[in-house]
């Protein structure tokens, strides 16, 4: 079984995010879900901008770091939509990693090391119509492309948070099969 450390979206820790890690707990994994907003979720991606901006985008990755600094080097690192800053961040300089679970989003490889660590398989999960995600495809590709055991999963809609139940914006039969694809990367790590 994986220890994972996982990193919540822009909503901050909701409901569906924990939803999500309990299934995940249910499989027999361990799983860490640091709050990067100290308590605080946010009914709209603009509310939980906001907050970030007055934090500091900054402030809050340093606390998505801290979390990793107790925890022992082998992990897998998951992130939703801003989660993704860290989590990719981590798996591509901390060394160790596992894995990673891209969900949303996907920052250039460039941002963090000339490539992907060797020996370190990724998904990547979003929607093909999700403007955020869109903008994202780019580098989603690239890394797809680049990373010797890489799977990239584009599923239709345009949904940006769709595996969270706790928001408008879930989608229960994507999520499904997210989730079970997931599974198979976390058995194979």
């Amino acid at each position: 079984m994986a220890e994972i450390l996982l990193y919540h979206h822009i909503q901050g820790l909701t409901d569906g995010i924990q939803a999500f890690a309990d299934d995940l707990r249910q499989a027999g994994h361990t799983v860490h879900t640091p709050d990067l907003f100290e308590g605080r979720t946010f009914g709209s991606l603009e509310e939980g901008m906001e907050y970030a901006r007055e934090t500091g985008f900054d402030t809050l990755r340093e606390r998505g770091a801290a979390a990793a600094e107790d925890l022992g080097p082998e992990l897998v690192y998951v992130g939703f939509s801003f989660g993704v800053t860290i989590a990719q961040k981590l798996a591509q300089t901390r060394p160790g990693a596992r894995g990673a679970l891209l969900m949303h989003s996907c920052i250039p490889v460039s941002e963090f090391g000339e490539s992907w660590p060797d020996g370190v398989p990724v998904q990547l999960h979003g929607k093909e119509g999700d403007e955020f995600f869109e903008e994202d495809l780019p580098a989603a590709h690239e890394l797809a492309k680049s990373a010797s055991a890489a799977e990239l999963f584009v599923y239709p809609g345009e949904q940006h948070l769709f595996t969270d139940a706790s928001l408008d914006a879930f989608d229960a039969e994507a999520s499904k099969l997210l989730m079970d694809r997931v599974r198979t990367f976390l058995a194979s790590v």
